[in-house]
């Protein structure tokens, strides 16, 4: 240890004492007594110390932290906690590598269904990438968490989208009749500004929201950092190792199967002309949803609004407002909902939200149990309560303060809108033109205003938990990616017939750009949708509320890129053109 000069004589003093008196030094910390240690050298001078002794490694890191925390001038308290029982982490872990790795394997034969011997080096890709992604989180010891999970699926999503970029390219070029290695060599370079501009706003996107955001988020922002530079390494120089290895051999590449062959060629849907119903459309289910949220609101947890939370799971099937009925006796107010089966239920209370001590929190804890006495098996002890012994009792509690509620409340906030200043001013340099960003970003704001009306309409429905929370704002953050990427691809098709055919009609150009892309919008869309799904049908109750969240993201995002932010771009610039020429 070692003082500054007001405390080194302080500490002379002190051990001087302690060394005539035989007596000893306290080292405490929030009333507590750590060690305390003899004064065997006299009085100390200098402010500089040693503490020896039979230690453990383990006790003596506690005990330097000890002394590093009490050169706070306040004293520490939890305002932010977790815990999650044996029993019902194993089930999530469980639940989430089974739909996961049923997802992922209808992900792989999708890709062979579709492209055929390409999807084999498409998939090789898949897999190499998802095992970067979770080496580097290994090797950086990182925690992995629901936002994370919500990354990975992004991530997905973004590494099927890269492949489908360029394989969507190349059979184009084989169809203007060139020869293989042409074709491959064509498609690889005209994909790449596609996959580097939608790689580069979800990029931009999950930077801010690293910066801004708080632990959660910030789990999630790495995830899908370093998902981005995993997905473009393996799609962008594996695939093209595997392709060309294959074709400079002599073999035949169709890119597509018997089935797939002449799938969405030729489509002439004249989009734009459907854009006004679009907009009614999506209008009315905006209403409806702000509606919704003035009226009735969202269901917001105790990461908004703070509070404790428990999740306890019974013997048998019981009865949501008997038990809110005893519990509002103990607690004053509190809210009982069923989660996944009829005999678990989430219990949240602010029953002394604001007090933080171990003492408190043990107090709430112990009360809750009283209450539930009458649901609980026949002398089941508190101790069994919180063991959750027999997978009956305490599965996770989690605590938020007021305080730290209101931060994250702020944080996530400015994280979305940071990000959605950021694309707009990328989208602005890349495009030349404020109407792509416009559009983009309209589409952006009608995917999330879609995703939080529907979750304000359904949350008292549904069977599962739907609470706005930490993971929520990792969901909309992916819908943001999600949308970005896909509007930034069409947009980048849009451009790239704009130069091609000058002499086009306005309308022509984006229509046909349009129809060019429907394939790998649907390729993408599909594959991501069956990841959700099977995660949603197959996995955890607690991931439910995030996955739906995703699930409507991404058949929103898909839209909105085709009938919300092109339509916005078109009628902005074609506006602009009309009161130039007039």
């Amino acid at each position: 240890m070692q003082m500054n000069g007001k405390g080194a004589k302080i500490w002379e003093t002190m051990t001087g004492r302690a060394f005539n008196t035989g007596g000893q030094i306290a080292i405490v910390l929030d009333d507590i007594v750590y060690s305390a240690p003899n004064v065997t050298t006299g009085e100390i001078a200098g402010g500089n110390s040693s503490i020896s002794g039979s230690f453990t490694l383990n006790e003596a890191i506690d005990l330097a932290n000890v002394l590093r925390a009490g050169k706070l001038p306040a004293s520490a308290d939890i305002v932010q906690a977790e815990e999650i029982g044996p029993s019902l982490g194993q089930e999530a872990i469980d639940s989430g590598m089974k739909s996961f790795l049923i997802a992922l394997g209808l992900v792989l034969i999708w890709m062979l269904f579709y492209y055929g011997k390409a999807g084999i080096f498409s998939d090789i890709a898949l897999m190499l990438n998802i095992l970067l992604i979770f080496g580097i989180l290994a090797g950086l010891g990182a925690v992995l968490t629901l936002p994370g999970i919500a990354g990975i699926v992004l991530t997905i999503g973004i590494a099927v989208d890269a492949n489908v970029l360029i394989y969507e390219r190349i059979r184009e070029e084989l169809a203007k009749g060139k020869g293989q290695k042409e074709a491959v060599s064509d498609g690889f370079s005209n994909a790449l500004s596609s996959i580097l501009d939608a790689n580069i706003t979800t990029g931009l996107t999950a930077l801010i929201l690293f910066i801004f955001g708080t632990g959660p988020i910030k789990g999630f922002a790495t995830t899908l950092l370093i998902g981005i530079l995993t997905s473009l390494f393996t799609a962008i120089f594996i695939s093209r190792l595997l392709i060309d290895w294959y074709v400079n051999k002599g073999n035949k590449l169709d890119f597509s199967t018997s089935i797939t062959k002449g799938l969405f060629r030729n489509i002439k849907i004249d989009f734009l002309k459907k854009r006004k119903i679009a907009y009614v459309v999506s209008g009315l289910i905006i209403l409806g949803g702000l509606t919704s949220l003035f009226t009735t609101g969202l269901d917001q947890g105790i990461d908004f609004v703070g509070g404790r939370t428990y999740q306890v799971r019974f013997a048998q099937d019981v009865n949501t407002e008997e038990v809110k009925e005893v519990v509002n006796l103990t607690f004053g107010s509190a809210e009982v909902k069923t989660i996944g089966g009829s005999n678990q239920l989430k219990i949240s209370t602010k029953y002394k939200v604001d007090e933080n001590s171990a003492e408190i929190d043990e107090e709430v804890q112990t009360k809750l149990f009283e209450s539930l006495k009458p649901f609980l098996p026949t002398g089941y002890t508190y101790q069994q309560f919180v063991d959750a012994e027999n997978n009956v009792g305490k599965m996770y509690s989690g605590k938020v303060s007021p305080t730290i509620a209101d931060d994250i409340k702020k944080s996530s906030i400015w994280a979305v809108l940071g990000s959605l200043i950021v694309v707009f001013l990328y989208i602005l340099l890349r495009f030349k033109k404020w109407q792509f960003s416009l559009g983009a970003v309209t589409a952006v704001f009608h995917d999330v205003l879609i995703v939080i009306g529907i979750f304000s309409i359904t949350y008292k429905y549904m069977p599962f938990s739907m609470e706005i929370d930490q993971a929520f704002i990792a969901a909309i953050l992916t819908v943001i990616g999600y949308s970005l990427n896909d509007t930034v691809v069409v947009f980048d098709r849009i451009r790239e017939f704009f130069n091609e055919h000058t002499g086009w009609e306005f309308d022509r150009t984006v229509n046909t750009a349009l129809n060019s892309t429907i394939s790998r919008t649907l390729n993408t869309s599909l594959t991501t949708l069956v990841v959700l799904l099977a995660m949603f049908i197959l996995g955890a109750d607690s991931l439910r509320g995030l996955l739906f969240a995703l699930i409507v993201g991404v058949v929103v995002g898909t839209y909105s890129s085709v009938f919300i932010a092109t339509p916005i771009m078109y009628d902005t610039a074609k506006k602009l053109d009309e009161n130039k020429d007039s």
